[in-house]
């Protein structure tokens, strides 16, 4: 691997650089799989990827829209009050790995799929 090819930069709604897209078998060997505490292959739809790229939402804001979730219900199945849950869903939100592992859990999905 000597050079990158056929990258993509993909911009938030503001145009500042959010993602970028290497081939897989670049990545491959980018990444240390031994130290990684996700599994290779994570799904997010392209629904929630929209809402947090251009839309500029957060993961947890994303998937619970995408799930079809209001903030009361996502709260009462974390047994936590709507205010709270609203301070975890900000843009500047920075929840602890803990606090993402029991959210990711109440909405049925992967810790990956919401830690990105």
């Amino acid at each position: 691997m000597n050079k990158h090819t056929k990258h993509q930069i993909i911009t938030d709604k503001g145009g500042n650089p959010a993602f970028a897209v290497i081939p897989y078998t670049e990545y491959l060997a980018l990444v240390d799989h031994d130290s990684n505490d996700y599994d290779e292959d994570v799904f997010i739809p392209h629904e929630v990827v929209r809402a947090n790229v251009i839309n500029g939402d957060n993961m947890v804001k994303a998937w619970r829209e995408h799930l079809g979730l209001t903030q009361q219900d996502l709260a009462d199945r974390l047994g936590t009050s709507q205010p709270n849950l609203a301070k975890w869903e900000r843009e500047d939100a920075n929840p602890r790995k803990s606090t993402l592992k029991k959210i990711a859990s109440a909405l049925n999905i992967e810790l990956a799929q919401l830690d990105i």
